[in-house]
């Protein structure tokens, strides 16, 4: 990766950068006719006309239309934000305008890929078939597909809290819910049961650690429309503090380290118009995985004009698997740079015939295998509700493998027996999550294995 200079949230513009607020959430023309050759800054608030809740969509209006080599700075929201309101939505007018919910008025009414008629379950629109907020998406001039999409992490910081009650302060959310791993694994009564912590951090990340306040055991709440949601089964429903029970005392003297990155970020895929947020796949999307954070580099294969890159669902800290079901959840603001890598430009590249979302650091390369790499292609019609019940390890291992051995023949230059040879003794295999309907394991090799090889 090449070396950039992270730009700092305290203020800092570099002389040749032009910051932009885009302040209409549709073009009635995408219009990428520039004479600049000076990289532009784009800034992207968190509003109810600046996210899309729940999907990516090859349909969706851009927020903003940028040149290969621009930055973008995102305000990206987290879906559990009311599960605390006081502390993550209150006197914070984007989150407001995004969590508002009135009878019959919602800041953002679709939440999910679902029918906006809720004629399935009744939830809400969109089902919740799909739960993160998403900043964007962003239009790449030039991109097409074939071509692979960069996507440098220059800065990541948290989101203060609006409240003046909590000046300094952000929060964040740890669902242990019914989609967990553990749920249908637990040794204490009452089981099943779906557990929320709060966790609190220090604004200005001076602190690098957060802390647990207080949890509670979800009990069945009733949305402003009437819907009772006995489980966390439909993303942003007020919850009513006067019904639960809060445990303050929780994970007394223990700090959690704070990793701060996106748990969701990728481009548009191309096989259906709504696509659920939840699985993973080829386009990028829920990875999470933790190291895709600061001084991070993200590579997309594009499938659609523009690519639309979107980001969201933002976390303080995870382990890798996710276990119980989320991460710390929070809302941060993260400054990006997108560069486009066009097809005929990738042979003899790292990126040559990259079919799959690529992460490098300073240290580090690491491929994300999933239990289907495309599952969109491989189930068909109902692959966005099949995926949830055909999820396993060994596939997302074997997936995994295949790609550590395409990288290191690709972009090494390996013979097959040599890349199964290195991997076996020098690259190490992991769980990214088994939350998220299509499971993931990621292969990380460390750079300095290939001693006098240049990079770039």
């Amino acid at each position: 990766m090449n070396n950039i200079s992270p730009l700092k949230h305290t203020g800092f513009i570099a002389s040749s950068i032009f910051f932009t607020i885009l302040s209409s959430p549709a073009f009635a023309e995408i219009s990428c006719d520039s004479e600049s050759t000076e990289a532009k800054h784009h800034y992207i608030p968190a509003n109810n006309k600046t996210v899309h809740w729940g999907y990516f969509s090859k349909n969706k209006a851009p927020q903003a239309v940028v040149q290969s080599g621009d930055f973008v700075t995102l305000e990206t929201l987290t879906h559990h934000a009311n599960d605390d309101a006081e502390r993550m939505v209150k006197g914070d007018p984007g989150a407001e305008s995004v969590f508002k919910w009135e009878k019959n008025d919602k800041g953002v009414d679709r939440r999910g890929a679902g029918p906006m008629d809720a004629s399935i379950y009744g939830r809400g629109a969109g089902e919740g078939f799909g739960v993160h907020v998403l900043t964007g998406p962003v239009y790449v001039c030039g991109a097409e597909p074939g071509d692979v999409l960069e996507v440098r992490i220059l800065d990541m910081y948290p989101r203060p809290s609006g409240n003046p009650k909590y000046a300094g302060k952000t929060y964040g959310v740890n669902a242990a819910a019914w989609w967990g791993y553990h749920y249908n694994d637990m040794i204490e009564d009452p089981k099943p049961r779906e557990v929320i912590t709060i966790f609190e951090l220090d604004a200005t990340g001076e602190k690098d650690w957060a802390k647990a306040i207080y949890n509670y055991r979800w009990v069945p709440q009733t949305d402003p429309n009437g819907v009772v949601h006995e489980k966390i089964d439909y993303p942003g429903v007020p919850v009513d503090h006067s019904t639960i029970t809060k445990n303050t005392k929780v994970l007394e003297n223990i700090r959690v380290p704070v990793r701060l990155h996106f748990g969701t970020m990728g481009v548009a895929p191309v096989e259906t118009d709504y696509v659920d947020s939840i699985p993973p796949g080829y386009f990028g999307g829920n990875i999470d995985d933790w190291r895709i954070g600061k001084g991070g580099t993200m590579y997309y294969p594009v499938a659609v004009e523009g690519a639309l890159l979107s980001a969201g669902d933002p976390h303080a800290a995870q382990g890798d698997s996710e276990l119980a079901g989320t991460a710390i959840e929070t809302s941060m603001t993260g400054v990006v740079q997108v560069i486009l890598h066009k097809q005929n430009e990738l042979q003899d590249t790292v990126l040559q015939g990259l079919d799959y979302p690529l992460l490098e650091t300073d240290t580090e390369w690491v491929v994300h295998g999933f239990s289907y790499p495309n599952y969109l292609e491989a189930l068909g019609e109902k692959a966005q509700s099949e995926i949830y019940a055909k999820s396993s390890i060994d596939n997302a291992m074997r997936d995994a493998f295949r790609k550590m051995r395409h990288f290191l023949m690709t972009a090494k230059g390996l013979t097959e027996d040599e890349a199964i040879s290195l991997m076996s003794v020098s690259a190490d295999f992991g769980i990214t999550q088994v939350v998220d309907g299509n499971w993931g394991v990621h292969g990380v090799i460390e750079k300095r294995v290939f001693a006098g090889d240049s990079i770039n």
